[in-house]
């Protein structure tokens, strides 16, 4: 009977290493994958931000450089939207403004009706 158990053990444990084996398998290629995803996604980012860089052969794009044209793009966007909020704010002041002119022009014609 101790025999059987110990046969079982080795039984279970052989097939634990097979999966292990198949999940290392399966993990190597998805990293193989993912390598290739980020040299792709590298590239498209670098084209994208860089044209004249990217069309220079056989250059190898680092991620150093990826990370610094996504910070900089990043930088240029966060820019734009501080921006874009003054101008919403100058517009809302300027629409203010025009208001209480297009209220003192009325004023203004009313009291000019008045006279005449």
């Amino acid at each position: 009977q101790a025999e059987e158990q110990r046969e079982a053990a080795c039984a279970r444990q052989a097939l634990q290493l097979r999966e292990m084996g198949r999940r290392e398998r399966l993990l190597r290629a998805d990293l193989g994958r993912a390598k290739e995803q980020l040299e792709s996604f590298k590239s498209q980012v670098l084209r994208v931000c860089s044209p004249a860089a990217a069309a220079v052969a056989g250059t190898a794009v680092t991620e150093q450089q990826v990370i610094e044209k996504v910070r900089q793009i990043s930088e240029e966007c966060r820019q734009s939207h501080e921006r874009e909020k003054c101008l919403q704010e100058e517009l809302s002041s300027r629409l203010s403004k025009e208001e209480e002119v297009s209220k003192n022009v009325t004023v203004f014609q009313k009291s000019l009706r008045e006279l005449q």
